[in-house]
């Protein structure tokens, strides 16, 4: 596998939908963070929740053009979800917590926030392309 094969026609229509998935996400959890008063793991939660959802049906449909179902399909979804979700947003939260000590912890939220989104989703596109919705 070389480098042109991660970065294609594919990876361009992921990424519109990542747009497309992060504007809905983050304003759900930007929402919950600071004007409702939620927690970081519920507010990233709630985001990534809904966002997964979105994120199936139009990665299916429109980026991979998958029209085939299976159980593993939609298990290697949920754990490819799971894993992207918790792996980075835990690293995230740790490590802005470690290098911005000095910071208020609402900022230092919403750092981790923005961190964890940018590593969950380069996670979730390996997970997607090379196990979920992998050619056959």
């Amino acid at each position: 596998m070389n480098i042109k094969t991660l970065f294609d026609k594919v990876f361009l229509k992921f990424l519109i939908v990542g747009i497309i998935n992060t504007l809905v996400g983050s304003v759900i959890m930007f929402v919950l963070y600071n004007a409702v008063h939620m927690s970081y793991w519920f507010s990233s939660g709630c985001n990534y929740f809904l966002s997964s959802i979105l994120s199936f049906f139009l990665n299916k449909y429109f980026t991979f053009t998958v029209k085939r179902w299976s159980v593993f399909m939609i298990i290697s979804f949920i754990v490819t979800i799971v894993v992207s979700y918790y792996v980075p947003f835990w690293i995230a939260k740790h490590a802005v917590n470690y290098f911005l000590q000095n910071c208020t912890e609402k900022f230092r939220g919403n750092i981790a926030l923005i961190a964890g989104t940018c590593l969950a989703s380069a996670v979730s596109y390996f997970g997607q392309r090379f196990v979920v919705f992998r050619k056959k």
